[in-house]
């Protein structure tokens, strides 16, 4: 069984032709696939949770592969998408690119052309999903301070001194220096600016708790 982390790309063409030309460029290179027919077999399949990208082609039965990309959208599948056409034009390929496309290809293409758009995606993929996974550490740090060690942190980070946020929280000096450097060292951030830096991460609101 392959590990899961093992990046995939999934290829969507009604052509079987095509699909197994791009599966067999696809194992040449190193990468493992997965491919269909429609877009709604794609949808109906258990995808591994894995770096992944989309080989769509945008004439499909049924679901076109431009209305697929907008499912995707509002689904909030996040995955990078390079199309493939037999006869595409500019209005088409800039509606793509514009929704997020990775790139627009013409068949036919180069080889090298599909495999750097693929290499392209999957290293869009992972470092989403790296920066999803230190966003959930994050949360995990912010949902361990109390309450009272929010409210200083979402006043800190609007540049409050202690004795400013003390008055404002009706409290001493001293016990928000305390829930201070609890809620740095809970957060583990070195400074205040990192400080500052997660709290924009998390989407902090000025006194939100």
């Amino acid at each position: 069984m392959m590990a899961a982390a093992a990046p995939i790309v999934f290829v969507v063409d009604d052509d079987a032709g095509v699909r197994a030309s791009i599966q067999g460029l696809l194992k040449s290179a190193g990468f493992r696939s997965e491919s269909f027919g429609t877009a709604e077999e794609f949808l109906r399949s258990n995808r591994p949770d894995a770096p992944s990208c989309l080989v769509l082609d945008v004439s499909l039965p049924g679901m076109n592969g431009l209305d697929f990309q907008h499912k995707l959208a509002d689904a909030r599948i996040q995955i990078p998408i390079i199309f493939i056409t037999g006869h595409g034009d500019i209005p088409m390929s800039v509606r793509a690119m514009k929704s997020g496309a990775v790139e627009f290809l013409t068949k036919p293409f180069l080889d090298e052309d599909l495999l750097g758009a693929i290499q392209q995606a999957l290293d869009r993929d992972k470092l989403r999903r790296q920066q999803q996974s230190g966003l959930a550490d994050l949360r995990k740090c912010y949902e361990a301070l109390t309450p009272r060690e929010r409210e200083v942190m979402a006043l800190v980070v609007t540049g409050m001194l202690n004795k400013q946020i003390a008055s404002e929280l009706g409290t001493s000096e001293i016990t928000v220096k305390i829930h201070r450097g609890h809620a740095m060292r809970k957060m583990k951030a070195d400074s205040l600016a990192e400080l500052v830096r997660m709290a924009a991460k998390l989407e902090l609101a000025p006194g939100k708790k």
